[in-house]
């Protein structure tokens, strides 16, 4: 303990008066006190002045700045730190931390070192550690805190009102999806139960009938063969009545009995000639009910015709008002407001304000074509530009297929070469959609509000004659 205690004194000796710190390389002064060269060289840097230099100590003044380096000193603190390190020799002992005081120097913490980051006292202030640091008052440093803690605190809560806001917004989202997913669930088992329903009823008729047909035949060759089965038996049974008369093995009387029924002649029969091959049920079933399928589809195939009286002049329409295609002859037709003078289209004479219709276009071996809807009022005079703001949505094909969109063509497949397009208007949900009418496959869709009616256009494009479109009826 005596040797800790002496320890611990000589450690007190070799404390720099400045930095509070062991020294480091060590000088004494004319006065004989010691100071770090780096702490009085400083000190007198910022407080020396004409009238001289001063001892932080004793408050001698010195002329010049003068003082001798202290090796005995400096020795003396290498041996203890060497000590220290062997664990021979104590380390200097350090005031108990006290909240709110000062872990080093155990004074009040009331300043805050800016370049630090965290609470000093004035003694650290002082301190080579802190001598050129920005310091601050602790509670002006606490006050301006609190400050820029109010801020962030109203900029947090305006972030967590509009993270309350998307959350919000994003849970009414999610709950619609639900609902539209269980409404198309709904819709998707009510329309398809209905074809199941239909074709499983029409395979019971199908069968019902079928054993019906079978049953009645069946029951003319079983009552024929019952017939020729009973004769067959009385004439088996004559031959061995003879057979045994002509042993000699019956009397008389029996023979002349035998005699009589032989004189009668057997009645002649010949095979059912009722042959069936149940040909109502032979032909194409499939194709039978699906004619008959049609009539309970809530949409089914619109068997569409074109409107002459809206045809660009270079527009031939012919089989039944079905097919157009490009003329190389100009026909000479009134110019109608409704019809087109430079685009070359043509409308279908329906138009629909309501609704869900579906037609198709056969496109074989046609190189370009445009297909799709215009409102009744859009313009069909000189040039046509095929954007949704002039009420035109439609698709077209000229080396790839595309939709034409509001900012320009929109690629929707680089190859084409399905024989027919289908198109569905779903006008009061503002759908426009084009499918492969071959696979079903969805190619595009418009989205879109109809703000008046609409009706089909076709076009079967410029500079390729000989090409058709035609639109295609199945009932």
């Amino acid at each position: 303990m005596a040797t800790a205690a002496a320890g611990d004194e000589l450690w007190k000796e070799l404390t720099c008066a400045i930095c509070l710190d062991h020294f480091k390389n060590p000088v004494i002064l004319k006065c004989g006190h010691n100071f770090c060269r780096y702490c009085i060289c400083m000190h007198w840097d910022e407080n020396g002045d004409e009238y001289g230099f001063q001892c932080p100590e004793c408050r001698t003044v010195f002329n010049e700045r003068t003082f001798t380096k202290n090796f005995p000193v400096q020795n003396l603190v290498n041996r203890l730190a060497d000590l220290e390190c062997l664990g021979s020799a104590p380390k200097a002992p350090k005031p108990p931390k006290v909240e709110g005081k000062c872990g080093q120097h155990g004074e009040d913490l009331e300043l805050y070192c800016q370049t630090d980051k965290r609470p000093i006292c004035f003694i650290c202030r002082e301190s080579r550690t802190h001598r050129h640091h920005e310091v601050a008052p602790l509670p002006d440093v606490e006050k301006e805190m609190k400050m820029e803690l109010q801020l962030r605190l109203m900029e947090l809560n305006w972030h967590k009102s509009q993270y309350l806001k998307v959350i919000s917004a994003d849970k009414r989202v999610k709950d619609e999806v639900k609902r539209r997913k269980d409404r198309l669930k709904d819709k998707i088992e009510v329309d398809v139960g209905a074809l199941v329903q239909f074709l499983l009823d029409e395979r019971d008729s199908l069968l019902d009938s079928l054993d019906a047909e079978e049953v009645a035949t069946l029951a003319v060759i079983d009552e024929s063969l019952s017939f020729v089965e009973e004769e067959h038996s009385a004439v088996s049974k004559a031959i061995a009545d003879i057979h045994t008369h002509l042993a000699g093995k019956t009397s008389f009387e029996s023979l002349s009995e035998s005699y009589k029924e032989a004189g009668k002649p057997c009645e002649s029969f010949e095979p059912v000639d009722y042959q069936t091959d149940f040909s109502e049920f032979s032909g194409p079933s499939q194709l039978i009910m699906w004619k008959k399928m049609m009539h309970v589809l809530h949409t089914m195939p619109q068997n569409l015709t074109l409107d002459p009286d809206t045809a660009h002049p270079n527009l031939l329409i012919s089989d039944f008002d079905t097919k157009v295609e490009e003329s190389r002859i100009r026909i000479q037709e009134p110019d109608l407001p409704a019809r087109f003078t430079r685009f070359c289209g043509v409308l279908a004479s329906a138009m629909y304000s309501s609704g869900q219709h579906y037609w198709e276009v056969d496109v074989r071996d046609k190189g370009v074509w445009y297909l799709g809807v215009t409102t009744e009022c859009s313009n069909r005079k000189g040039f046509v530009n095929l954007t949704p703001s002039s009420g035109y949505w439609s698709l077209c094909l000229q080396d790839r297929l595309y939709a034409n969109g509001e900012d320009g063509r929109i690629l929707v497949a680089d190859y084409w070469n399905s024989p027919r397009v289908g198109v569905f208007l779903d006008y009061d949900n503002g759908r426009l959609s084009f499918y492969d009418a071959v696979t079903m496959k969805r190619l595009y869709m418009f989205n879109t509000c109809f703000e008046e009616p609409v009706c089909p256009f076709f076009s079967p494009g410029k500079n390729d004659p000989g090409s058709r479109l035609q639109i295609c009826h199945y009932y």
